[in-house]
């Protein structure tokens, strides 16, 4: 689990494909000495297990499903990319609940500086818009943002110039893709509001609007 706070950007130092899998190495400044061998770091928002790692470097290896859910695929030797390890017990939630799984790959469609900030238009599959809500939360290459407005298939954030320095959002151009993954908190609530059970069918009992109208949550 992470929350969307990248903590260092890294640089590609290969990506060798295996098959349907790749090979992925990253150079970093990272402090990589509490990471062991098999614990997990946000790329460019993807969960990848580290599979061996030196003083600067990480490796990972990269599946098939990632590979179609991401960019990863398309990085090159020198490409940048943003790094966040693990969150820990007792670390604080900067950001939102971020699972590093992302839902698919979104399109820039607009960036414009406004006021010093940037303000950056999106364009997700329709598949996940409806998770995306005005003043919600949505992980774009593993930043955490806050959703200023939606207008079907598009979104709008605005990135801060902190942000654009630290990330490799301040480098992306229109056009460029990016990995998007929505808030899973709205998955459980859909999921809990069409009433499914565990085999598919109709749950028994559940949270569903009148539910919560009666317990005043709806009014």
């Amino acid at each position: 689990m992470f929350t969307g706070i990248v903590a260092a950007m890294g640089s590609v130092r290969s990506l060798i494909r295996r098959g349907d899998d790749a090979f992925l190495e990253v150079g970093t400044a990272l402090d990589l000495s509490d990471v062991r061998i098999g614990d997990s770091i946000a790329v460019s928002g993807a969960c990848l297990t580290v599979t061996a790692k030196t003083g600067g470097t990480f490796t990972a290896d990269v599946s098939a499903e990632t590979l179609a859910r991401t960019h990863l695929g398309t990085l090159k030797p020198g490409d940048a990319v943003n790094l966040e390890k693990a969150l820990a017990l007792g670390d604080r939630l900067g950001g939102h609940i971020v699972l590093g799984h992302v839902d698919g790959v979104g399109t820039i469609r607009q960036k414009a500086l406004r006021s010093g900030s940037i303000l950056f238009g999106f364009e997700i599959d329709p598949t996940f818009s409806r998770y995306v809500v005005a003043k919600g939360s949505v992980t774009i290459d593993g930043v955490s943002l806050t959703v200023n407005d939606c207008q079907k298939t598009l979104f709008y954030v605005n990135i801060i110039p902190h942000t654009a320095a630290g990330t490799t959002l301040g480098t992306k151009k229109a056009g460029d893709a990016v990995n998007i993954e929505t808030d899973i908190l709205a998955r459980y609530v859909e999921k809990l509001l069409a009433g499914e059970g565990p085999g598919g069918g109709a749950a028994p009992s559940g949270v569903d609007l009148d539910l919560l109208a009666r317990h005043g949550f709806l009014k």
